[in-house]
């Protein structure tokens, strides 16, 4: 396939490796104005715990070579992971250049479907999730990569070469997961990570992610108060309109008393060294905090009682030094 990413960020350039090392054609699309892709060089150094054959993560090192779009053009997949409101500036950006093709949104997105497809307009797209993280200093990508990735269903999507992008993720050795609703399922998602990512952030240092997150998976009642955060968040995607029943399995080990779940998450994240990794390697705080302030304007918005994690996002701001934007 010819595949165009957005950008240089962490998940994007993750992929971008990942597909050109399936032995895809991959070129990349670097915006004037947008974080990170003002940088000269164009040559990463890769450090990646690699889960796809391992579930602990083979340890790999590499460099990879950004190639840049020079021409207008029509790519088999352009591939877009973009932090939490960029879509529409994406968009705006492939229109100006005359770049067209199928579009594989793989970053969260709090609208809804309406708005969505307003913003996509005439583009055929399709809805993903990553499940990979890291973090990108001084030309060097340090990354971890599951061996899944969450799609859209084929009947929800309007590209018209979804068994190609099913090829490509093979091709990668990684295997797709498809929710029951993956709009829903990235809504759900980033309410989890908000109630995480307020209560890490309440009780440690933001300006150092991973020590605050180390602290935080060890301590009982970090991870207790994290718990009733989520369960929270859960009912603030519920006022939403989203059938909580149809998630079960990303719910259940919140659903659960906390004298059974936390030992289990405590376990879990000493035994599982990427889903820790991931955790220890996102410090872009503006756009941790942002995914906390949608759910908390939704919250406010849809008068949804979640004392617990209303606080705690407060009590986040003020650790952060940063005020509650109005728009972003």
């Amino acid at each position: 396939m010819r595949i165009l990413v957005i950008g240089r960020g962490v998940i994007g350039t993750t992929y971008g490796y990942l597909f050109e090392q399936a032995g895809h054609e991959v070129e990349h699309l670097l915006r004037k104005n947008s974080i990170g892709d003002n940088a000269v060089s164009t040559e990463i150094k890769v450090e990646l715990l690699d889960g796809r054959a391992d579930e602990r993560g083979i340890k790999r090192h590499d460099k990879y070579v950004l190639k840049q779009c020079t021409d207008r053009g029509e790519y088999d997949l352009i591939f877009v992971s973009v932090p939490s409101g960029g879509v529409a500036s994406v968009m705006k950006s492939l229109r100006s250049r005359g770049i067209s093709g199928n579009i594989l949104l793989a970053c969260g997105f709090w609208e809804n479907r309406a708005l969505l497809d307003e913003v996509m307009r005439d583009r055929r797209y399709i809805l993903g999730y990553p499940v990979a993280g890291g973090s990108m200093r001084d030309g060097k990508l340090t990354c971890c990569v599951f061996d899944h990735f969450m799609l859209e269903k084929k009947s929800k999507s309007t590209v018209d070469n979804y068994q190609a992008i099913e090829q490509l993720f093979a091709d990668c050795s990684i295997k797709l997961e498809r929710p029951y609703d993956m709009l829903e399922w990235i809504w759900l998602h980033m309410a989890i990570n908000a109630g995480v990512i307020s209560t890490i952030a309440k009780h440690g240092d933001m300006a150092d992610t991973a020590s605050s997150v180390e602290r935080a998976i060890s301590s009982v009642r970090v991870l207790k108060e994290a718990i009733r955060a989520i369960r929270e968040t859960s009912q603030i995607i519920a006022a939403r309109g989203v059938e909580l029943k149809k998630y079960n399995n990303e719910l259940l080990a919140y659903k659960i008393p906390t004298f059974i779940s936390v030992p289990l998450m405590k376990r879990m994240f000493a035994k599982k060294v990427l889903t820790r990794k991931i955790l220890t390697l996102h410090d872009n705080i503006d756009d941790l905090l942002y995914v906390c302030k949608c759910v908390y304007d939704s919250g406010k918005a849809n008068g949804v009682s979640a004392p617990v994690f209303y606080g705690n996002y407060e009590a986040a701001l003020k650790v952060a030094g940063k005020r509650h934007p109005s728009s972003i």
